[in-house]
């Protein structure tokens, strides 16, 4: 499976539609591809992470430096922060995890040590375009990752790193993890997003 047609929301672009579903794909008023109805379990699943996705380029877009580091109430979780954590959580279950590749320089390169959440903490010192291409970077390597997987063994191909005690997650478990985070932060994003110019929507 692979990916097509090219959507976007203001600032930040999406290859949005995965090949493979019906090629008129309903899109909501904010840009994203609502998953497919009745299609096989893969496309339904690519279909769920990437409107997951959707929501979070809506929740950032528009937003410069002082939107993407805005904060509410006692938390410190940022819009930024979060594309830059979701831009390493791709990388870390598609690359790391799924084909046992070594992680993308600048996540092997920050300081984890003094900071483990440096992640975070450093989106500050990023630009928007920075963090949006990072993010959007890392989304089109887990596409290809994840594409090279189901042709090479479909959703139960299994990851090639283990835990500790022997388990290994397959593909479709990774797939659901993905939106399982997304959609976690995504409820971030909504209370962040209303505190900063009241835009709302779920």
């Amino acid at each position: 499976m692979a990916y097509g047609t090219p959507t976007s929301l203001p600032g930040i672009e999406l290859l949005a539609v995965p090949l493979g579903c019906s090629p008129m794909v309903d899109v909501d008023d904010q840009g994203r591809p609502e998953p497919p109805l009745a299609a096989d379990e893969a496309s339904t699943l690519l279909g769920f992470l990437d409107y997951q996705r959707a929501t979070l380029a809506w929740k950032c877009s528009d937003l410069d430096a002082t939107g993407l580091r805005a904060t509410i109430a006692t938390s410190s979780l940022t819009l930024g922060g979060m594309l830059k954590h979701l831009a390493f959580i791709e990388d870390w279950w598609c690359s790391w995890w799924l084909h046992g590749r070594d992680l993308e320089a600048l996540w092997r390169t920050g300081d984890w040590d003094a900071d483990p959440d440096w992640i975070w903490h450093s989106a500050a010192e990023d630009t928007p375009e920075q963090l949006r291409a990072l993010w959007q970077e890392s989304i089109s390597r887990s596409r290809s990752l994840v594409t090279e997987a189901l042709n090479g063994g479909g959703l139960e191909r299994p990851a090639r790193r283990s835990w500790p005690d022997g388990r290994t997650p397959s593909l479709r478990w990774i797939l659901l993890h993905l939106i399982e985070e997304y959609a976690r932060h995504n409820g971030h994003a909504d209370l962040i997003r209303e505190s900063i110019d009241g835009l709302t929507g779920e």
